[in-house]
């Protein structure tokens, strides 16, 4: 089995762990919503690639909420 005859310095082991760093993400701007995504890729937030809505995004409607108030009566 192959062993090394030296030990690897710091610098020449930091030197080639150097390049294993994780570059962040590209992110472009939709033309429809203004929100940050990924190129190439369907828009999260409307649903829309290429100008045309690819998946239909239903608006959650919020129910009115009741208030601590309102149920003590």
């Amino acid at each position: 089995m192959a062993v090394p005859k030296k030990r690897t310095s710091r610098t020449r082991r930091d030197k080639r762990r150097a390049t294993h760093r994780v570059s962040a993400p590209r992110l472009n701007e939709c033309p429809r919503c203004h929100s940050p995504r990924l190129p190439h890729r369907v828009c999260p937030v409307c649903g829309t690639y290429a100008g045309r809505e690819v998946i239909e995004h239903q608006i959650a409607e919020t129910a009115p909420t009741e208030t601590p108030a309102d149920t003590e009566e």
